[in-house]
C-alpha cells in the first residue's frame, strides 16, 4: 500500500506529523516523544529540524520509541547525510513504525 503512494501523498503523510520537539502536541505525541529534556537539546533539535527540513523539503520523521530527545540528535545529524530519496523512504518506513506501533497499543 505504501509503494503505491505518490511522492505528494507521502510528503503529505510525513509534513502532517509532529516536530521532534514541538512545544504544541497532541497528549499522545508529548508521552510517545517524552518531557525533561534540557534547553541545548531542544535548541539544537529546533536547529537539526529546521536544517533537515530546509534539505529535504519535509518533516523529519523517526520513531522515537520513548527514547530521550538526546538520543534522537544523533539520530537527525547521520540522517541529514543522506540522499533526498534515501531519507523519504526512510521517513515513511518510519512512519509506519510509529502508526504500528499505536495501533498495537491501542
Amino acid at each position: 500500500m505504501i509503494a503505491g503512494l505518490s511522492q505528494e501523498e507521502k510528503l503529505e503523510a510525513l509534513n502532517a506529523h509532529p516536530a521532534i520537539g514541538a512545544k504544541h502536541l497532541s497528549a499522545r505525541s508529548a508521552a510517545e516523544q517524552g518531557g525533561g529534556d534540557d534547553p541545548e537539546t531542544l535548541a539544537e533539535l529546533d536547529r537539526l529540524n529546521a536544517e533537515y527540513e530546509n534539505k529535504f523539503g519535509f518533516r523529519f520523521v523517526v520513531f522515537v520509541n520513548r527514547r530521550p530527545k538526546s538520543k534522537i540528535v544523533p539520530v537527525l545529524r547521520g540522517r541529514l547525510e543522506r540522499t533526498r530519496d534515501e531519507e523519504l523512504d526512510t521517513a515513511v518506513k518510519e512512519l509506519v513504525e510509529i502508526a504500528e506501533d499505536r495501533w498495537r497499543r491501542s
